[in-house]
């Protein structure tokens, strides 16, 4: 895309990598744009190999990408060339920051964000983080000793002076209106887009348990990478006798469309996914990825545990015996199932794009 004059840019958003730090950044984006800055006023600056490299630029804005790879936790020869990919993002951070002249420099989190965030703080750019997860990021955690403001999704996120916004979730899942069929209540599983082995594996058993129960239905997101797999065992276990309406598909373009019919999830504990749920008011099962850096997934989760909308399978004790007997006894409560539903509701934070939006503007006017 053709870069911006200089001076006409008013916010820089960096980071990226994965769905959660990319489409709480987009929809912030979209919110500034909202109120009243020109689209190409808005740049973002990721990683080559994140996901922002191909849905920023599908969102229409534009976008500049740095090289770079995310450090290992233990001591590998790796390290050698992810720090030297640092060193050459960091020069062209500061080009870029140079040229684009910006006013607020955005952090989403994400080995992208901070050589931008520390070629801001050495340009005297004023610089905002937005933290998605309960446990906070080394980028986001560096970027605030430097000076960045905070703002966090989760209440208890250990970062100092944060300002708790909620994570921006797209329109489309804050518009969401619930109508869940109580006579034939569906159960949709998913594990992010590329999936989840232990939820596939758990559920595909959940199936033969169920294959006599014709109540229910089975929406099962596979993952693109599981799916052939998965299609492969389905077809081995169906019998012509079954009952059990089961669908089997390898990703969800339209994830508000389920949210509106499902009367429980089964998932993983992303910040995004966590956001979308209390947005749209879903009550979940929970099965935190293991090893998350800072168990992230486990904190996330706690957070709708606490207030009520979900209770937690851990990873290790995710199998078919007990998705059948959590799954079966929320089913047979519709009564828990509504006060689960309104607890997520009440958790959701719909404002989240615009809180996060007023506290960018109000760090550029610090600037000016």
């Amino acid at each position: 895309m053709t870069p911006a004059e200089d001076g006409e840019v008013f916010a820089v958003i960096t980071g990226g990598g994965t769905g959660g730090h990319v489409y709480p950044a987009l929809a912030l984006a979209d919110e500034l744009v909202a109120r009243g800055h020109a689209r190409d006023a808005i740049r973002f600056v990721g990683a080559r190999r994140g996901l922002e490299a191909r849905v920023v630029p599908e969102a229409g804005y534009a976008i500049d990408l740095l090289p770079g790879r995310g450090f290992r936790r233990r001591l590998a020869a790796a390290n050698v060339g992810a720090a030297w990919d640092t060193l050459r993002a960091l020069v062209q951070a500061r080009r870029i920051l140079a040229h684009a002249r910006p006013e607020v420099v955005v952090g989403v989190g994400g080995y992208a964000s901070l050589p931008s965030l520390v070629a801001a703080r050495v340009q005297r750019v004023p610089t905002v983080v937005h933290e998605q997860n309960a446990a906070p990021g080394l980028a986001n955690r560096i970027a605030v000793r430097m000076g960045a403001r905070a703002a966090v999704s989760l209440p208890g996120t250990p970062l100092r002076g944060a300002v708790l916004t909620g994570n921006p979730v797209r329109s489309e899942v804050t518009a969401v209106r619930r109508e869940p069929d109580p006579l034939h209540p569906l159960v949709t599983v998913f594990g992010g887009s590329l999936g989840a082995g232990t939820i596939n594996d758990a559920v595909l058993g959940l199936y033969e348990r169920w294959r006599d129960r014709a109540d229910p239905t089975v929406h099962h997101v596979t993952g693109s990478r599981n799916y052939e797999a998965c299609s492969a065992r389905l077809s081995a276990i169906r019998r012509p006798s079954d009952r059990l309406h089961y669908e089997l598909v390898d990703y969800e373009d339209h994830m508000e469309h389920l949210y509106a019919r499902t009367s429980i999830a089964v998932c993983r504990a992303g910040a995004i996914t966590v956001a979308e749920l209390a947005a749209a008011g879903v009550p979940a099962v929970l099965v935190p990825l293991p090893g998350a850096p800072g168990d992230h997934q486990t904190r996330n989760a706690e957070a709708l545990v606490d207030g009520g909308a979900a209770i937690v399978v851990p990873d290790a004790e995710c199998d078919a015996a007990r998705l059948d007997a959590e799954l079966s006894g929320l089913l047979a409560d519709a009564a828990r199932l509504e006060a689960m539903a309104t607890a997520a509701g009440t958790l959701g934070r719909p404002d989240a794009a615009a809180d996060l939006a007023e506290l960018v503007e109000e760090a550029a006017r610090v600037r000016r």
